[in-house]
């Protein structure tokens, strides 16, 4: 399933690798990103965020690693819930980060978080930096899987935390019926008017479907060294909340 995940790109014509295309793709529409979410998830998002920053409250992190963070909305209920003294989200796409800076500095977060340009399979900082890391809906994003998790465990501390927000196959039938009619249809079509993007609401919907959802994803971060990793679903399985231990 990794193989699959990994030829899944925004533009399958593309002789580019994955990640310049995501890199592209975001940029292309960080100016139209944070309303977007808001509007196709009805803004059930938010609460997905809350929930995934609650999860790491039982070992209090002090410092947090946002990757994928976009335009930090993770980072930010970070600070809310968790309140850490200090929070670093990175991300691949300078244009969806310019968007999170302006954010930040409108809650007046300066202080508390920083965004930088980091490359997830290759991270800057050093073994066991961080209580606790948290990816929101970027995981199915990375070029390499595997290697981005392997990673994300490198710089987690012993006894710190992961937790990872990623779209899911919901089981109940009706339910499963709706998400992929919206999925496939309508959030590609509302998606492309607001947007302006033909490939990265198209590209979604794949993206999620090529994802190794459930105990395969589970798999993957045991595999990896992660202790007690756990999936909780949320909004009928729309979305799935994995935590694991290092």
């Amino acid at each position: 399933m990794q193989a699959a995940s990994k030829t899944i790109k925004p533009d399958m014509e593309s002789d580019l690798g994955k990640k310049d295309q995501v890199v592209i793709m975001f940029d292309s529409i960080s100016r139209r990103y944070d309303f977007l979410n808001r509007f196709l998830s009805l803004g059930i998002d938010q609460s997905w965020r809350k929930k995934a920053v609650k999860s790491l409250l039982p070992i209090n992190p002090k410092k947090i690693l946002d990757i994928a963070t976009g335009t930090a909305d993770l980072a930010i209920a970070a600070t809310k819930y968790a309140q850490p003294e200090s929070i670093i989200g990175v991300d691949i796409s300078s244009g969806m980060l310019k968007i999170g800076e302006k954010k930040v500095q409108k809650l007046g977060l300066q202080k508390t978080i920083t965004l930088k340009i980091e490359d997830s399979s290759s991270l800057s900082f050093a073994d066991n930096t961080f209580d606790a890391v948290t990816v929101g809906f970027g995981v199915r994003n990375f070029e390499n899987m595997e290697a981005g998790l392997a990673e994300i465990y490198r710089v987690i501390r012993p006894g710190g935390m992961l937790a990872i927000l990623e779209f899911s196959q919901p089981t109940t039938i009706i339910v499963k019926q709706c998400y992929n009619f919206y999925f496939k249809t309508i959030l590609p079509a509302w998606g492309r008017l607001f947007s302006g993007s033909n490939k990265a609401y198209s590209y979604l919907p794949a993206s999620v479907l090529a994802f190794p959802d459930g105990k395969r994803f589970l798999d993957i971060l045991e595999k990896l060294g992660f202790k007690e990793p756990k999936q909780r679903k949320l909004t009928f399985g729309i979305c799935s909340l994995y935590v694991a231990i290092k």
